[in-house]
């Protein structure tokens, strides 16, 4: 076996150029395997731990439905939450610890002669603990600050960055559509989830923005937190029973609410990836195709020309097994080779596009295992033809071509 590969490396050694070439649809192909579910599985990784940070607990409580009357509406189509129904299923909900009512809109913010445009988001005392956000400096929004509905804010990195221009915040007074605001506390950054800046936003107490923002009455949503993970689909059924029972609906009746966990968001965002990682992987294998029949081309004029060189061997003793495990062995060869250079190739692309395009990336031992072995394969699925085509020569015919 060992003088079959040695004869395979003296055979390719001997056109470097046209050997090089061969393998470079097979470095191609491996190299651009690797870097797509690179890509993929870094955009799995990122979205995974932005959800953790919203928390796998956590419910978000929508008015109207997704579907109603046969008509799809979606969240938030209709106005049917108070903060009434927040207080109630804290009270009443026994699988759920805290809950903090939520209105949102986005005003022009201006701060001396900066403005930036964000979201406003009314919020409750429960609110930070719910999202996990921890702040940066200052305080949060209290119960007193609820009740008095003071004119406070909590503002996000993203908002500082662009309104303050190097000035600490606290303390200083911003303009939300002309209303005064005291600055009392700054969020800590939370980065982006599914494209979205969450650190682009200013909360201050729900009841201040329905009476001095919105002029509203209801709230745009409730958030709430399960006691444990474990809880949450338990804590759903409670509130959904709660909630129809104080909207009146008849059994039968369609929800006027909708409620979305975290868990379900996560689910689905698992699926996307999947999906994704499929497509990519599948794109890029047809690249590794294109280099299996580059390899099948070069093998197939390789035996053309070394028909001669086939015969001589027959005719001093080598059977017809030997000859097509000599020009199989010569395929895998070249896609070894290629192989082994494709994911270093693949490596090194997706660190470049992680660091051009700020892509997270993440490259898996699995990932260049299974590019590596379909590589192999293709080499000895294209190098077959070739192989049988030279074990099946005519030894006389073979001596007689020039």
């Amino acid at each position: 076996m060992l003088s079959i590969f040695r004869i395979a490396f003296k055979a390719l050694n001997r056109n470097k150029m046209r050997s090089a070439l061969t393998m470079l649809g097979v470095i191609i192909g491996v190299g651009a395997v690797i870097a797509m579910i690179g890509i993929a599985q870094g955009a799995k990784a990122s979205t995974e731990e932005a959800i953790k940070k919203l928390g796998t607990n956590s419910l978000i409580v929508f008015p109207g439905s997704v579907t109603r009357g046969g008509v799809r509406t979606g969240f938030g189509s209709t106005i049917t939450l108070t903060a009434d129904d927040a207080k109630a299923i804290e009270k009443e909900c026994p699988a759920v610890a805290l809950v903090s009512p939520g209105t949102r809109t986005t005003a022009q913010v201006v701060y001396n002669n900066q403005n930036w445009f964000t979201a406003i988001n009314g919020v409750g005392p429960a609110y930070q603990e719910i999202r996990a956000w921890p702040l940066e400096s200052g305080r949060f929004i209290t119960s007193q600050d609820v009740d008095a509905m003071t004119k406070v804010a909590v503002v996000g990195k993203t908002v500082v960055e662009n309104l303050f221009n190097g000035d600490d915040p606290i303390g200083q007074t911003i303009r939300i559509k002309k209303v005064p605001f005291t600055v009392i506390g700054v969020l800590s950054s939370k980065g982006q989830v599914m494209g979205q800046d969450q650190d682009d936003v200013i909360l201050i107490p729900y009841t201040t923005a329905q009476s001095r923002i919105m002029g509203i009455t209801y709230v745009n949503n409730i958030s709430v937190s399960a006691i444990s993970e474990q809880a949450s689909s338990e804590a759903q059924a409670q509130i959904t029973e709660l909630l129809r029972k104080r909207h009146r609906l008849q059994p039968g009746q369609e929800n006027d609410f909708s409620i979305r966990s975290q868990l379900e968001t996560a689910a689905a965002a698992e699926e996307s990836s999947r999906v994704m990682t499929m497509l990519l992987g599948s794109v890029a294998s047809v690249s590794l195709i294109v280099g299996g029949i580059g390899i099948m081309n070069i093998m197939l004029v390789s035996v053309t020309e070394r028909t001669r060189e086939i015969g001589i061997r027959m005719a001093v003793g080598a059977q017809e097994k030997d000859i097509l495990l000599q020009f199989l062995i010569e395929a895998f060869v070249l896609s070894l080779i290629g192989g082994i250079i494709g994911i270093g190739a693949g490596i090194l692309s997706a660190r470049l596009i992680s660091y051009l395009a700020g892509w997270p990336t993440l490259i898996s031992p699995s990932s260049i295992v299974i590019s590596f072995v379909f590589a192999g394969l293709v080499g000895v699925f294209f190098g077959l033809y070739p192989a049988k085509k030279a074990s099946r020569l005519d030894p006389i015919e073979a001596l007689r071509y020039e």
